[in-house]
């Protein structure tokens, strides 16, 4: 892992930097002369695999949003026949034409139960 190295001189901030004459990667001062030898090679580490899970998001008041069209699907949790939906925008492939739906009596959010298994996204 990479830190952060000062300087034993001025007490300065030490940069990497490529050494051409001994052809090695040091952590030089910017203000005065002073190099040391980098032990570790990794100075920036981009990870490319990180997996995010789908999130509904920020669903307060939607119930009451007058521009939201309405359902009569049934809420899963208080059973009520009334909800409110959207579209993701996110534009993942996952869930490029899923509608969430929120309802308006217990503010409780989710998906068309209807919808097969392999095509739900990971709530």
């Amino acid at each position: 892992m990479a830190s952060l190295h000062f300087c034993q001189e001025c007490n300065n901030l030490l940069y990497p930097k490529a050494d051409q004459l001994r052809r090695i990667m040091v952590y030089a001062c910017r203000i005065c002369q002073y190099d040391e030898i980098g032990e570790n090679k990794l100075v920036y580490r981009n990870d490319l695999l990180t997996v995010t899970k789908e999130q509904v998001g920020v669903t307060t008041d939607l119930g009451v949003d007058p521009t939201l069209a309405h359902s009569n699907i049934m809420c899963p949790r208080c059973g009520n026949e009334d909800a409110v939906f959207y579209q993701d925008q996110s534009k993942r492939k996952e869930t490029r034409m899923i509608l969430f739906f929120v309802c308006v009596k217990c503010n409780h959010s989710f998906i068309d139960p209807t919808l097969p298994n392999e095509s739900r996204p990971d709530l």
